[in-house]
C-alpha cells in the first residue's frame, strides 16, 4: 500500500492495470465536524461541500468519470456499474468489466475491499460491515465477476480494529449460523483499584471482532489466493487524524474506495 499525492491517497501495490485507492480525510472543504474530505451526500453535510470534493477526487485521482456512488444498506446486493444511479441505487457492491467506469463504496468503520482481475479486466468495490460479512456479500460479488476467483486480487481498506471493535455474542452466533468464521477474541475489562499490583483483566461477555481478518478468512475461502490478498492495515477509529469513525464520532464523513479500468 503506498500514498499518493494531492489528497493523500492510499493505493494498493498491483501490477494490474487499474486506477484504485482508498481516500482519507486530508484534502477537502467540508467544515467540521465532517472535515474535511467527506464524500458522502447522506451525513448531513454541506451538499456543496460534498460536491467539491467529489470533484477533487476526480481531478486528482485521474478518474476517468464521477464514481457510480451507491446507497448502501448493509446487504448483499451487486451491481453492474452500468445499471448504477448514482446516490440513488441501494447496493453494497459494485463491478465493471467496462473501461470508464469507476466502482466505488464508502465507508466509516466497516470494511472496504477492492478488487481486481490480474489482467485488469475487471474490477470491483465491495463495501461490508459484519452483517455483510455474515450474510454473503464477497461471495456474491465474486460470483459476479466474469473471471474465477482464483484469478483476482484484492484489497482491504482501512476499516476498524478489534481492539476498538467489541461485539456481543449475538454477532458472532449470527456470523456462525452463516457459515462465516469470524476472526475474533474475548474483549476483557480491567479491575483496579488504584494503586498497587497491575490491574487484573477479567472477561466482558463480548468478542473483539477483527473485520479485516474475517473479510481476508473469507476471500480465501471462496477461492481468493491467499497472498494475491493485502491490506492497508489501518484502524479507522484509533486515527483520527487521516480516518472518519462512526463508533468513535457518531456524526462524521465516509472515506472512499474507488477502481476503474485504465
Amino acid at each position: 500500500m503506498t500514498a499518493g499525492t494531492g489528497l493523500s491517497i492510499l493505493r494498493p501495490d498491483w501490477p494490474a492495470p487499474v486506477n484504485a485507492g482508498f481516500t482519507t480525510r486530508h484534502g477537502g472543504v467540508s467544515e467540521p465536524p465532517y472535515d474535511a474530505l467527506n464524500l458522502a451526500m447522506h451525513v448531513g453535510d454541506d451538499p456543496a461541500a460534498v460536491r467539491e470534493n467529489r470533484r477533487r477526487l476526480v481531478e486528482q485521482a485521474a478518474l476517468p468519470e464521477a464514481p457510480r456512488w451507491l446507497s448502501q444498506v448493509h446487504g448483499t446486493r451487486v451491481v453492474h456499474a452500468s445499471a448504477v444511479e448514482r446516490d440513488v441505487t441501494e447496493a453494497d457492491a459494485v463491478w465493471t468489466d467496462q473501461p470508464g467506469q469507476v466502482c466505488a463504496v464508502l465507508v466509516a468503520d466497516c470494511v472496504p475491499i477492492l478488487l481486481a482481475a490480474r489482467d485488469g479486466s475487471c474490477v470491483a468495490a465491495v463495501h461490508a460491515g459484519w452483517r455483510g460479512l455474515a450474510a454473503g456479500v464477497i461471495p456474491q460479488t465474486l460470483a459476479a465477476l466474469p473471471v474465477p476467483a482464483s484469478e483476482l486480487m484484492a484489497c482491504i481498506g482501512p476499516c476498524i480494529g478489534p481492539e476498538a471493535y467489541a461485539v456481543g455474542g449475538e454477532v458472532i452466533e449470527a456470523m456462525a449460523s452463516e457459515g462465516v468464521a469470524a476472526r475474533y477474541r474475548p474483549a476483557t475489562v480491567t479491575d483496579n483499584a488504584g494503586e498497587g499490583p497491575p490491574a487484573d483483566e477479567t472477561p466482558s461477555g463480548r468478542f473483539q471482532l477483527d473485520l479485516a481478518a474475517t473479510a481476508k478468512a473469507v476471500l480465501i475461502q471462496a477461492g481468493v489466493n491467499a497472498r494475491a490478498v493485502t491490506g492497508a492495515g489501518q484502524c479507522t477509529y484509533s486515527d483520527p487524524n487521516r480516518f472518519y469513525s462512526y463508533r468513535r464520532d457518531q456524526t462524521c464523513g465516509r472515506i472512499a474506495a474507488y477502481i476503474s479500468r485504465c
